[in-house]
């Protein structure tokens, strides 16, 4: 009986020193974003043939946006200016033109109108008579009288004379008239001529957006830079994720706009733009890229947005876009 009980004890204590042998020890791995976390090869095939998807911003940094269904039109007409500001070139000239032909048309019409009402058309050979204005003899004549009035170029062939107080009325309305316009369409054409598009295109941003270790974490990057000599004054950068998304309720949001930190805390966001320059982002837990793997990538129809903003010390304010689509985010 004691070989027994004895034998029964050391094969318990066999048994539990097997367990303490085989027992694994748990390892707590650092949390890593889901790019790190998959064993992918580094190269993965993309399929030629994908759908073409529709770019949110174009490559020329001009946002992809039709306004349709637009029923209170009239809004566009309470602020005239910065909708003559905002149409094309041939519009705005088009409009420029068509000003200006139609205000010495409408007072030539006037003109005229004055002179045949009072008799003047039947006393142009009259030395005895005193018309309103001399030498018009005809709606050319006054409408030519009406270019002279306006611009002020004053050939004195045609004069108003003293006998016309109609004639002196309508002189000063079109004065003043002709120089509402020249300052409403000369600004116009000011402001639209110093709108700083053209100084953007001189910032030029990198082809391709990479994604890739950096200090020992993984970090969206890409690069910025400006062509011209002359600085850009409080240059600062801001990154959006376009991306469609489906709430818990089920409502579904097709242009959700996410927020993507290029240093805003730590004031990387304000650029110093004077060689070229590598913006970083952190995918950490925070990072909208966080749950999407390199795998996944591909598949997801999404879109980077890059806001460049500054001040161009010679015009103004200026503002420079640029759009990245998945196909253009490299490992």
């Amino acid at each position: 009986m004691a070989k027994l009980t004895e034998s029964m004890t050391n094969v318990l204590e066999g048994d539990s020193m097997d367990q303490d042998v085989e027992s694994p020890v748990a390892i707590h791995q650092p949390k890593l974003p889901k790019q790190a976390r998959d064993d992918l090869p580094r190269h993965i095939s993309r399929d030629r043939t994908k759908r073409k998807i529709q770019r949110y911003v174009r490559k020329d940094g001009k946002c992809n946006v039709h306004h349709g269904n637009v029923r209170e039109t009239y809004r566009y007409l309470t602020d005239i200016f910065t909708t003559l500001v905002d149409l094309k070139w041939r519009f705005n000239l088009l409009i420029f033109v068509m000003v200006y032909t139609v205000t010495w048309l409408f007072f030539g019409m006037i003109w005229w109108l004055i002179a045949y009402i009072r008799g003047d058309m039947d006393h142009i050979e009259d030395p005895s008579w005193t018309p309103c204005v001399t030498n018009l003899n005809g709606f050319v004549s006054a409408f030519l009288f009406s270019i002279e009035t306006e611009t002020t170029i004053g050939y004195g062939y045609r004069v108003i004379t003293d006998k016309c107080p109609e004639g002196i009325i309508l002189l000063l309305i079109q004065s003043v008239l002709g120089s509402i316009v020249n300052a409403f369409m000369v600004g116009c054409m000011f402001v639209k001529i110093s709108q700083p598009k053209k100084r953007a295109e001189t910032l030029v941003f990198s082809t391709h957006a990479v994604i890739s270790m950096r200090d020992g974490k993984l970090c969206l990057m890409f690069r910025v830079g400006d062509l011209r000599n002359s600085h850009i004054v409080e240059a600062s950068i801001r990154a959006k994720l376009i991306k469609s998304k489906q709430t818990s309720e089920g409502e579904f949001i097709p242009l959700n706009q996410t927020d993507i930190n290029v240093g805003y805390y730590t004031g990387d966001d304000r650029l110093f733009l004077v060689s070229p320059l590598i913006i970083s982002h952190e995918i950490n837990q925070q990072s909208p890229f966080w749950e999407i793997s390199k795998a996944q990538l591909p598949k997801e129809e999404l879109e980077i947005v890059v806001i460049l903003e500054g001040m161009v010390e010679a015009t103004g304010k200026m503002c420079s876009l640029l759009g990245w689509l998945w196909d253009r985010c490299s490992f």
